[in-house]
């Protein structure tokens, strides 16, 4: 993440999203990035659950008031499982924007990788076309998956894997694909280390 930090700064921060807001937007990821590094420090054990990792993400680290001034992130308002229009969000992002004009938010989808061919496809058949189809919408036309890694593999090359729409921004963590409409960052935190193992599980 270096490069990506060089580049980026929380200071750069402004209340709106109006002008620059794609870099104001990886500024935000870069910050969820470091919570992702947080709960690695921790050494915290995870269920293999997508929803549950993305609540001990959200309401641990994302919603934490210490973390949230240190990080300098205060100024969003993270919550989840909020329904959008046909579907439920995995992450509501508000920002000040949104006290202006109640559309005026970013979505997180969250899905797990295990470098198998169905969770690959469940990225793309229930990730990514929620973005490109009237499932979500997208008043920035820019919003962010996370990809929840919970085996050993080799992120860049699954990405591939994935499909041929994503451009490297930096490897094994950040990408993003341009759509018809809009962008999304897909932001990958490798928890293959932390999952928790039943006795009847292979690993």
């Amino acid at each position: 993440m270096e490069e990506f930090e060089s580049n980026l700064s929380a200071d750069t921060m402004e209340i709106s999203f109006g002008v620059n807001g794609d870099t104001r937007f990886k500024v935000l990821l870069l910050n969820i990035y470091k919570c992702y590094e947080l709960m690695i420090k921790d050494e915290l054990l995870l269920p293999n659950l997508e929803n549950d990792i993305r609540d001990i993400l959200l309401l641990n680290y994302l919603n934490n008031n210490e973390i949230r001034h240190t990080l300098n992130f205060s100024n969003f308002l993270f919550d989840p499982e909020v329904p959008e229009n046909s579907g439920r969000s995995d992450i509501k992002v508000q920002t000040y924007d949104t006290f202006q004009d109640t559309k005026a938010y970013f979505i997180i989808e969250c899905k797990r990788l295990d470098g198998c061919a169905y969770l690959n496809k469940e990225y793309v058949k229930n990730g990514v076309n929620r973005f490109t189809t009237s499932y979500y919408t997208s008043y920035y036309k820019l919003n962010a998956m996370i990809g929840f890694v919970v085996k050993d593999i080799d992120i860049d090359e699954n990405m591939n894997k994935i499909g041929s729409f994503f451009n490297t921004i930096e490897n094994n963590r950040l990408y993003d694909s341009n759509h018809i409409s809009l962008k999304l960052y897909h932001l990958m935190m490798d928890f293959s280390k932390n999952i928790e193992v039943k006795k009847y599980e292979f690993t």
